[in-house]
């Protein structure tokens, strides 16, 4: 389908007077957006006690939005339960890992499980989408905010123990199969009721880990049907499309089942802060990209996101200056608010809506930017989504071309390296995104696809790192790929209930080979191999009669390959992954194009855009980009 790109902003009306938002709507029209948000905290607002309810401030605020051409996106309120909400239902609280209940006066204050809060939430959402659901001025709806923000996915209250015993009972039958399931009889953790099981928190040494996997699994559909019940009541009422809005590297919930109830994902991108907060990387890289981000975090999400929202996505909150909470809060580089919006169109974007649009002077955000100051002058960023919003007159239409290359990316997969690492620096999700690091290396575009993915056709590289259970649609769809597979380290190595699977890993199709032990390995230690570069972190002992493409220099097996696919057998640096893909897009004749330092390139049908992340000028298709600059070319598609 064709994208009609356009930008927007979120806005909280019930913090402003009612007096500016006639002038803060006609200021946006003239900025040239289309997009407003709002509502997602404002249910003291719209409730403010129990059964008591004020809609006219909210009535008008959309007419007066709707009468200045701008759609409106509104939000659940259901992440902000208001003070009375606590007095009604005082064991609301989702409990940490100590057991201990997070407190009132921030957000996200509620368990997941808790049956009432449930009601409430299905109570207020029912009160908006009769209300606003066939109004002409709401044309979208997001549920709750940000899902998991502020490690709020998993609780170990006494709400989330009950739930969990009837999750247990409706997966496994019988106590018995359950025992069987996790190896109970090790360590006599036998249970002889369901109601004897307890949360894996507090325990002497730690659980067992298919107890924590399952625990991940309840909490993850805890989420799943939390934003299901939102959804069904939405969709009574309304046929405008849903969304929420994720985050950057939260995996403690399956996005992906959470999506199935939505026709929008969106994800809240704030590159500094992520830069700071989120990714693994050198004192050194982090600071020369201190004001710009790193140079795939952006886009590594914005083509998970794509994936979960089955090509149809957003960015609810772009940053558009300093943020307020990561280590360190730096100033965007002049220009790198304009080439974040650019890089989220090149990748599919439908929207991008900066948050905010004017900065607070008051509460936990005042010290985060707005597109406007508190005193309603221009801040910095507001002249970049001018230029875009300019720029979009040209180029607002695009589609997006399947990518040649393909990589997996699996939510219980980071949940089974979170469980059990092995070693202290061994995240499932540094591996995938140093394999998606070293392919844009290369210019090329990639598609994130899911797990459970059964068709590969128009693709003819697929990435499979530490994808822990193979999938039987995944299976039968890699069995008859014509292209090539990377696997490994870690693909294939547990089963669905966390144990080693017999016949030994890796067990992909056709390839001889058996894991006989893993070792981690310290951040000094590096193991070179006869191609460029080292494996770091982790290392497998292989045993294999099958071809071998590489070994370490003390001549044990690295690489090996049979028919379409190869096993790495360690974490391999960027040396080693850029190698690999180089060699392997040659055979299937795929173009690449090494990137200069920090230069990032992304296709769609009509263009080929250029990033440069770099605080100095790169040369890239011999032309000049600037620091922070974005260049196009007219391109079609091969």
């Amino acid at each position: 389908m064709t994208i009609n790109r356009a930008l927007g902003t979120c806005y909280y009306p019930e913090q402003w007077p009612r007096e500016q938002w006639e002038q803060d709507a006609k200021r946006m029209a003239e900025l040239g957006l289309k997009w407003v948000r709002i509502g997602e905290f404002a249910w003291s607002r719209i409730e403010p006690e129990h059964g008591s309810f004020e809609w006219d401030w909210l009535d008008q605020v959309i007419e007066i939005l709707g009468q200045n051409d701008l759609k409106v996106v509104l939000g659940t309120p259901t992440a902000t339960p208001p003070r009375w909400m606590i007095d009604r239902h005082p064991d609301i609280y989702a409990a940490d890992k100590n057991g201990n209940p997070r407190k009132f006066g921030s957000r996200r204050h509620y368990c997941f499980s808790h049956l009432g809060y449930r009601a409430e939430c299905e109570r207020i959402v029912e009160f908006l989408a009769k209300r606003y659901g066939q109004n002409p001025h709401v044309a979208a709806w997001q549920t709750d905010n940000e899902y998991g923000c502020h490690d709020t996915t998993i609780s170990y209250s006494e709400a989330a123990l009950h739930a969990f015993w009837q999750w247990c009972e409706e997966r496994y039958g019988t106590i018995e199969a359950l025992n069987e399931a996790w190896g109970n009889v090790f360590w006599s953790m036998e249970y002889s009721s369901f109601e004897q099981i307890d949360l894996p928190n507090l325990t002497v040494t730690e659980a067992n880990p298919v107890h924590c996997m399952a625990f991940r699994r309840f909490s993850s559909d805890q989420v799943v049907s939390f934003n299901q019940l939102q959804t069904e009541v939405i969709k009574r009422y309304s046929g405008a499309p849903i969304a929420h809005n994720y985050m950057g590297r939260i995996t403690e919930f399956d996005h992906f089942e959470v999506g199935e109830d939505l026709e929008i994902a969106s994800w809240d991108s704030y590159p500094l802060g992520f830069l700071e907060d989120r990714i693994d990387a050198d004192e050194t890289f982090k600071h020369d990209h201190a004001r710009q981000g790193h140079p795939d975090f952006q886009a590594f999400h914005h083509d998970l996101y794509r994936a979960v929202g089955k090509g149809r996505w957003w960015v609810m909150e772009q940053q558009p200056g300093p943020v307020n909470w990561a280590p360190y809060n730096p100033a965007p580089l002049p220009g790198m608010v304009r080439l974040w919006t650019w890089e989220a169109f090149a990748h599919g974007a439908e929207n991008v809506m900066y948050f905010r649009w004017r900065q607070a002077p008051f509460a936990q955000e005042q010290m985060h930017s707005g597109l406007l100051r508190p005193d309603s002058e221009v801040a910095p960023a507001f002249d970049e989504a001018s230029q875009v919003a300019s720029e979009l007159e040209a180029l607002a239409e695009d589609d997006n071309v399947q990518a040649k290359v393909a990589l997996v990316f699996d939510y219980q997969s980071a949940w089974a390296t979170d469980i059990q690492p092995q070693g202290k620096h061994c995240h499932y999700f540094d591996l995938v995104f140093d394999h998606y690091r070293a392919a844009r290396k290369l210019g090329l575009s990639i598609d994130i696809i899911s797990p459970t993915c059964a068709d590969l056709s128009g693709y003819e590289l697929l990435m499979i790192p530490g994808l822990m259970t193979l999938s039987a649609p995944l299976r039968a769809a890699i069995e008859g790929f014509v292209g090539l597979v990377l696997a490994g380290p870690r693909t294939n190595a547990k089963t669905a209930e966390f144990s080693i699977p017999l016949p030994l890993p890796p067990n992909l199709p056709g390839l001889n080979a058996t894991i006989e032990y893993v070792e981690s390995l310290r951040q000094t230690a590096k193991v070179p191999l006869t191609i460029p570069g080292n494996f770091i972190k982790w290392r497998e002992q292989l045993a294999t009669t099958g071809q071998i493409v590489a070994t370490t220099t003390d001549g044990e097996p690295a690489i090996i390959e049979h028919g379409n696919i190869q096993y790495v057998a360690g974490w391999g640096d960027q040396e080693v992954l850029v190698y690999l893909l180089e060699n392997m897009c040659a055979k299937r004749k795929v173009a690449t194009e090494k990137m200069p330092n920090s230069v990032r390139r992304r296709d769609t049908k009509n263009h080929r855009f250029y990033f440069n992340y770099a605080n100095q000028q790169r040369t890239i298709a011999d032309r000049m980009i600037e620091p922070a600059g974005v260049i196009w070319v007219e391109h079609i598609s091969t």
